[in-house]
């Protein structure tokens, strides 16, 4: 068994986006789930930041976790580090008594300590109702910040954080051999995320300007297989079954005059992705489950997820019925 460490303040969506990663996830704790299983795509994860394998599970104090850790046999030579943390300040544990305690029993059993390059690292984790301890095994790569919007060669205001856009890929099950279509793709902070886990990145925008800036932000950001043309997300030049996953952010806006062309426009580029993909992704300022149903599309999942006051994004996961 293995112990995640989730991002952001909503574990529900974090743990959805950890089962392309991992298997059987479960959240135990604010903060925290638990996996039965997992693979090297930890390290693409937006919302978990680490896995480690699972030692057990104890009360939420040093002491508690001090008995797990001498009851348990270590398996591991070599030099150790032992990190506590209070997971989002639910339980008020002073941690650097808890690294103090269990580093020296680990000490008192042969074991080294090496607090800047450890060959292990013991995680502590205080949570509610709970204490996980485990040796580390992988750690997401945090580089998010790397690619602000404002920092690509093309931006245009409302732009898709890559935090968010990560998860998405990842949702549809982006990666290696794996091949994503985002049929509006804007400035391709989309196209972007799917291409940096690995998967192949392909993007349509009716705008000529935005095909040209998502050519400049995918040639500055992307080493791997990628291409972008001017299209029709209602009319996609793909063949049945042609890609792995659909990721789209749908167009926004509720003014009369423009919201039946925005149905209309959703509806059929939903009809489209279920033509070309077994799966998909898509995010807008409403709920898209009921046109998705009438396409053919079963909700997997779907999540509400608030930008500030007057946006929520809806994220919906669709396979095929």
């Amino acid at each position: 068994m293995y112990v995640l460490e989730l991002g952001g303040q909503d574990d529900e969506f974090a743990a959805f986006e950890a089962e392309s990663a991992a298997s059987d996830v479960t959240v135990v704790a604010p903060g925290l789930a638990t996996a039965r299983g997992v693979t090297d795509r930890i390290r693409t994860l937006a919302y978990t930041h680490a896995a480690s394998e699972l030692l057990g599970q104890c009360d939420p104090d040093v002491d508690s976790a001090h008995a797990l850790l001498e009851a348990t046999t270590i398996q591991r030579t070599g030099s150790v580090a032992v990190r506590a943390e209070d997971v989002r300040g639910q339980t008020g544990v002073d941690t650097q008594r808890a690294e103090r305690e269990l580093g020296q029993l680990l000490v008192d059993r042969g074991h080294t300590v090496d607090l800047e390059d450890p060959d292990h690292e013991l995680r502590v984790l205080f949570a509610e109702g709970t204490c996980a301890v485990g040796w580390l095994v992988a750690e997401s790569v945090r580089d998010f910040g790397d690619r602000r919007p404002t920092d690509r060669p093309f931006f245009q205001p409302g732009s898709m954080d890559p935090l968010l856009a990560r998860a998405l890929v990842n949702m549809a099950g982006a990666r290696p051999d794996a091949t994503v279509l985002d049929p509006m793709c804007g400035t391709g902070g989309i196209l972007l995320e799917a291409g940096l886990v690995g998967a192949r990145a392909l993007g349509l925008d009716a705008q000529e300007k935005m095909v040209r800036g998502t050519h400049e932000n995918l040639s500055a950001g992307l080493d791997g297989e990628w291409d972008v043309v001017r299209g029709d997300a209602r009319s996609l030049p793909v063949p049945d079954d042609g890609v792995d996953a659909v990721v789209f952010d749908a167009p926004y806006g509720r003014q009369s005059k423009i919201e039946g062309e925005i149905n209309s426009l959703v509806l059929d580029a939903l009809r489209e992705a279920h033509r070309v993909a077994p799966r998909c992704v898509i995010v807008g300022d409403r709920p898209w489950a009921q046109p998705a149903h009438e396409v053919g599309w079963t909700t997997e999942a779907a999540f509400d997820r608030q930008v500030h006051r007057s946006l929520t994004r809806y994220v919906l996961v669709l396979r095929r019925a």
